[in-house]
């Protein structure tokens, strides 16, 4: 057994992860944690989540900074549901010991520290532990993450993004003079637990933010290869992604080349879903899956591809499984998939 902490555990994300976590036949729950001034610390998690009821065992314990050095020799894995300034700040420390540490902020999915100071707001100090991350993607990058000791588990919306659109970049059949166009709709659970008037459920109805400053742009576009024009919305429902990606394709690409393509790079992968019409939001909500259609238009050139994820699960928690299962030598859909 696999002795693992989960900092950050009071928000959705974090909440998510303690109940793969308990219901994962290899790993023992030994510390929820939350920062050291939060009005969650000493409850337990079952008071914060409904959902959660059975788990009062569980107290949320505030993190002082002298336990850092401890949670990481005494663990062996540590997931990071915080801010990304926490995760830059404590990282080094965290990950001095044994633990394998998975990260689900924003802090060490970007290599270049100019880049990431421009969208996040705060310079990147962290260099050594930055050089070190590896990109979470685990359906690309698992030789990777089965070796690293640092994971920076991808954000939500790239991660609908990338596994609709990798297929196509990598085997050239994208038009490079035409940049992929990214329209993607995430529930209210994507800005996390904190209140907040803009999230308010009776305020949301479906607007587009960040428009063409995303801090998801450089994001996809680093780890795709090629320059996209991202717009996300906020819709008025809870959990999952949605995201439409219209391309342009190379001349004579055609549906047949697509459905092969597809179907080759994903045969193999139990959480990609290559469905026969387009995905809606209802049918990954709750679940690991992320439910891929697509369609090309033979006589304009262009194809357009429906990627569906949870935002909570595929977008962030069960991905952050996914690449732990891999770097503690099981495989990557252990605790996610029965059957």
């Amino acid at each position: 057994m696999f002795n693992v902490a989960v900092i950050g555990a009071s928000g959705y994300t974090g909440a998510q992860l303690v109940s793969l976590i308990t219901g994962h036949s290899h790993m023992t729950l030994q510390h929820v944690l939350v920062s050291e001034n939060s009005q969650d610390a000493g409850k337990t998690i079952a008071q914060l989540h409904g959902n959660l009821a059975h788990l009062t065992q569980h107290v949320l314990e505030p993190l002082a900074p002298h336990r850092l050095a401890e949670l990481a020799n005494s663990m062996d894995a540590i997931f990071l549901a915080t801010p990304h300034e926490a995760s830059h700040d404590w990282m080094a420390e965290l990950s001095s010991g044994k633990a394998k540490v998975f990260d689900l902020s924003g802090a060490f999915r970007l290599k270049d520290t100019e880049v990431f100071a421009s969208y996040y707001g705060f310079p990147h100090t962290s260099e050594a532990c930055l050089e070190q991350a590896v990109y979470g993607l685990a359906e690309y990058n698992s030789k990777a993450i089965a070796q690293a000791d640092i994971v920076a588990v991808p954000g939500c919306y790239p991660t609908a993004s990338l596994l609709a659109l990798k297929p196509l970049f990598d085997a050239g059949v994208l038009d490079e003079s035409v940049r992929p166009i990214i329209n993607a709709v995430s529930g209210v659970s994507g800005a996390g637990r904190k209140a907040n008037l803009g999230t308010s459920f009776y305020e949301v109805s479906l607007q587009a933010y960040g428009v063409l400053g995303h801090r998801h742009t450089p994001e996809i576009e680093l780890h795709l290869g090629t320059p996209v024009i991202f717009t996300p919305h906020l819709g008025n429902f809870k959990r999952g992604i949605l995201a439409t990606v219209t391309v342009k394709l190379k001349q004579g690409t055609s549906q047949t080349a697509l459905d092969n393509l597809y179907s080759e790079v994903y045969g193999e992968q139990p959480v990609v879903r290559l469905r026969e019409s387009f995905p809606k939001i209802d049918d990954v909500a709750f679940t690991p899956y992320c439910d891929l259609h697509w369609k090309v238009d033979e006589q304009s050139g262009y194809a357009v591809i429906t990627s569906a994820i949870d935002n909570v699960m595929k977008g962030a928690a069960s991905q952050a499984m996914q690449c732990a299962n891999l770097a503690l030598g099981y495989p990557a859909t252990e605790g996610l998939i029965n059957g």
